[in-house]
């Protein structure tokens, strides 16, 4: 997926900077590793943030007051954005993020499933009822379980009535107590980075508000690892910014999704960066 963005000027020499950090070798991982290594979450996290901010290092002409928000991972690419870390920073967080979370996985059975339509307040009570938590509220009817793989498999069995549940691929639960290994490792390593207050708006998974603070946002993209990803409420915040045209940064496609069938007729413009020939659309948007 780097392949593309290897063509432009001086991406290789920022991938280089950012391996260093992260302790991988980004540019290989990005190009040659096979789908088993980089569906690997410890692989997987650093690359999608380095992907967006290549990416985003390419745009041109974004007004200065452009929100950004990030889901999950994601975070810590729009954090980079908005001034709160550096790049190679959020980079290497992102490598550790990863390795911790894998190393949690590791530990006992657990795992995810998409949860789609049904009204949103009884699907969280069922999983509760099921000892799941509601990882990922996504908006657009789609609300994702994390916990023990035994209860996954059982709701995957017997879906709630007039819903649709699919198991996904994943290494384990993300964004609940199983997680609490990776929370602790990562906020040692986030004690060690200089964090600098946004410079443009930046919203929060935790309730989609925007946060003016650079140390209370790293602070919540620690506590993130355990909590719930509440993109519904941070897509909420984006309207109540006035936000009616988006850009997502690659690998894109699914939160453009979302918030074509959440905020439809609200955000009029969404543009999905997968590969340098979208750029000239972004900047029409733009």
């Amino acid at each position: 997926m780097f392949t593309p963005w290897l063509e432009l000027a001086g991406t290789r020499d920022k991938l280089r900077r950012w391996s260093e950090r992260a302790g991988l070798d980004l540019v290989h991982l990005g190009t040659e590793a096979d789908a088993e290594t980089i569906q690997d979450t410890a692989i997987t996290q650093p690359l999608i943030v380095a992907l967006s901010l290549l990416a985003y290092e390419e745009l041109e002409n974004v007004p200065a007051d452009a929100p950004v928000a990030g889901h999950s991972v994601g975070e810590l690419a729009a954090a980079a954005i908005a001034g709160v870390l550096s790049a190679e920073d959020a980079v290497a967080l992102a490598a550790v993020r990863g390795a911790e979370m894998a190393k949690a996985c590791a530990a006992e059975p657990t795992s995810m499933a998409a949860v789609m339509l049904g009204e949103p307040e009884q699907v969280v009570a069922w999983l509760e009822d099921n000892g799941l938590t509601a990882a990922n509220r996504n908006g657009a009817g789609q609300i994702v379980a994390s916990g023990a793989a035994d209860a996954i498999e059982r709701i995957v069995a017997e879906p709630l009535a007039g819903t649709k549940v699919r198991a996904l691929k994943v290494a384990g639960a993300f964004h609940t107590a199983y997680m609490a290994p990776a929370e602790e490792a990562l906020r040692a390593h986030a004690g060690q980075v200089t964090v600098s207050d946004p410079t443009r708006p930046l919203l929060s998974n935790a309730d989609g508000g925007v946060v003016t603070s650079g140390a209370e946002y790293l602070d919540r993209l620690v506590k993130q690892v355990t909590r719930p990803v509440r993109w519904d409420l941070t897509m909420d915040g984006l309207v109540g910014l006035g936000v009616t045209a988006t850009v997502e940064l690659p690998p894109a496609g699914t939160l453009t999704g979302l918030v074509k069938r959440q905020l439809k007729g609200t955000v009029t413009t969404t543009v999905a960066l997968k590969t340098p020939a979208e750029l000239p659309a972004v900047k029409e948007t733009l």
